[in-house]
């Protein structure tokens, strides 16, 4: 029994120190947990290192101060703050709800047109349109024959080319202007409904003399100058073409 007690003894003395050690681990532990806050707010800069909680404005006045811009940092009214900024009038438009009743305008569609005959490019009614009914200009009677006058212009009116007496001052005078002739000469571009002359002049461009012409009409005024310069103007063969002609 003796021994028993003398081995159960020195266990406990060889188990202290083990106590011991553990006792000054955790003492320790606690030591560096209680110094952790002090470092951390040792490493953190200045603007950091309070932990208070502070008013929008004061955070505002803060961040400006800490700007560090060479022109400094742009001027702040004292009484504004983030939590007074708001949107421009019309920055945020209201949502178009659709389907809420006929008074708001978008019910059967909702705004999307209709389909068919509305969305179809050139669809739809002209002006001249009766619902179905026979239009107002077919019900008129109808009239014999047709009116130039109401009809294209461009199809029916006679188109000249025209050709200037300032165009022919450089003209050969054994050379008979003719509509083929002013075409080769580039004075006209083409023949059209037929050739005629008018009395436009320049200064310092004289009409040379004895000039003959064939299958050409002339202005009044023209005409009052080549025959003052004794221009040959071919009425004479055309005039003896109708009278030879045989009568019907």
């Amino acid at each position: 029994m003796a021994k028993k007690k003398k081995s159960k003894s020195a266990g406990a003395k060889k188990t202290a120190p083990k106590a011991v050690a553990k006792k000054t681990s955790a003492a320790k532990a606690r030591a560096a947990k209680a110094s952790a806050p002090a470092k951390r707010a040792a490493k953190k800069p200045a603007h950091k290192a309070s932990t208070e909680k502070k008013s929008v404005a004061k955070r505002t006045a803060a961040a400006i101060a800490r700007d560090h811009r060479p022109d400094g940092p742009p001027p702040a009214h004292p009484g504004v703050t983030l939590a007074m900024l708001r949107e421009n009038h019309g920055a945020r438009p209201k949502r178009t709800r659709v389907g809420r009743g006929h008074g708001s305008g978008m019910v059967k569609t909702g705004g999307e047109g209709g389909k068919g005959q509305t969305v179809r490019s050139g669809g739809g009614k002209g002006p001249a349109f009766e619902g179905g009914q026979t239009p107002w200009a077919r019900r008129l009677p109808h009239k014999r024959g047709y009116s130039q006058k109401a009809r294209d212009i461009g199809h029916f009116r006679t188109t000249y080319a025209v050709v200037n007496l300032s165009a022919l001052a450089g003209w050969d005078a054994h050379v008979e202007v003719s509509p083929q002739a002013l075409v080769e000469r580039r004075l006209i571009s083409k023949v059209g409904d037929g050739v005629k002359v008018l009395g436009g002049t320049k200064s310092g461009k004289a009409l040379p003399s004895g000039l003959k012409f064939r299958d050409v009409l002339f202005s009044q005024s023209a005409r009052d100058a080549l025959n003052a310069a004794g221009a040959n103007l071919g009425e004479e063969a055309e005039t003896a073409a109708a009278s030879s002609a045989p009568k019907e």
